[in-house]
């Protein structure tokens, strides 16, 4: 009778628990509250493949990809049509480092929904992040074919055209996506990347867009640094390196920037040791800054 009346006991907490998180409205869970609920559920359904994919994507969100993996495995068995399923398979094969099979997840996907802009824009992300671009292309036109405003194909395209080394054609689809979004970060610094590399001063604008945008983006920062520097407008140079270690006090490449600004703008070869150091101990790796700061020793002792 003891153990009849604890698993009784236990019985009813399980529900009770059920029910208290039912009264709270689903989007309010925290991922940790819906994995317990739906452990609840799928312990007296062990087979609904909806509660199982579900399952795999609260996994996912709390980085345990292959316990995701086994539970959106048994999703796609149960109900193998289902093209949801096959695309949240692909990303958890991805989020486990598994590409090859992320891609065939995909390919299976595309084979129940060929017309697809989904599929097509994921197998694009994939190849895209695999730098395989020629296939990446393929798969982002068929987006753009349909969508011709999808700002995510295009962006991939623009960035992949850039990475070719056609960079007019990748100016003309990133402002593409600017016009489609003026507040899409990442389109305003590819641009402005691309023409600080030319020394355009269109660089400004776009950089000063990103920046606008994302303020603690430390790579625009960068960029507007290196941009400064190349023009010989050093003071300017110098303020972007220092708002990036207002931001990152462990940034390596600023503090040998402002390194290398010291001995080599400035002669302040004492000052430009102390960067350097610094940077060696932001980074012991950095060899720039090794090189830099016996190359500043030397010139100090032989003035």
């Amino acid at each position: 009778m003891k153990h009849t009346l604890i698993l009784t006991i236990a019985a009813l907490l399980a529900i009770g628990a059920v029910g208290c998180h039912s009264n709270k409205a689903e989007e309010e869970l925290t991922d940790a509250e819906k994995l317990e609920l739906l452990d609840l559920k799928i312990e007296r359904s062990p087979k609904d493949a909806d509660l199982l994919a579900n399952r795999a994507r609260v996994l996912l969100n709390l980085n345990r990809p292959k316990e995701a993996l086994f539970d959106i495995g048994k999703a796609v068995n149960i109900d193998p049509d289902k093209v949801d399923y096959r695309l949240l398979e692909a990303d958890i094969y991805f989020a486990n480092g598994d590409v090859k099979n992320s891609y065939r997840a995909l390919g299976e996907a595309e084979q129940l929904a060929p017309k697809s802009k989904e599929v097509q824009l994921k197998m694009g992300e994939i190849t895209y992040y695999n730098r395989d671009y020629d296939r990446a292309l393929q798969h982002l036109t068929k987006v753009t074919e349909q969508e011709p405003d999808n700002r995510t194909a295009l962006f991939m395209k623009g960035f992949i055209y850039k990475e070719k080394g056609d960079t007019a054609e990748a100016v003309t689809l990133l402002r593409r996506v600017c016009d489609i979004d003026p507040n899409y970060e990442p389109a305003f610094e590819e641009l402005g990347v691309l023409y600080a590399s030319r020394q355009n001063p269109m660089a400004l604008e776009y950089l000063s867009t990103a920046m606008r945008l994302q303020p603690s983006n430390t790579n625009v920062l960068y960029a507007l640094a290196m941009y400064y520097q190349d023009l010989q407008q050093y003071d300017e140079a110098e303020k972007c390196y220092h708002q990036m270690l207002d931001i990152n006090p462990a940034s390596a490449d600023s503090w040998h920037n402002l390194g290398y600004l010291e001995m080599t703008v400035y002669g302040d070869f004492e000052r430009a040791i102390e960067y350097f150091d610094k940077a060696i101990e932001a980074n012991p790796q950095h060899e720039a800054s090794r090189i830099n700061r016996h190359l500043a020793d030397s010139l100090m002792k032989s003035k």
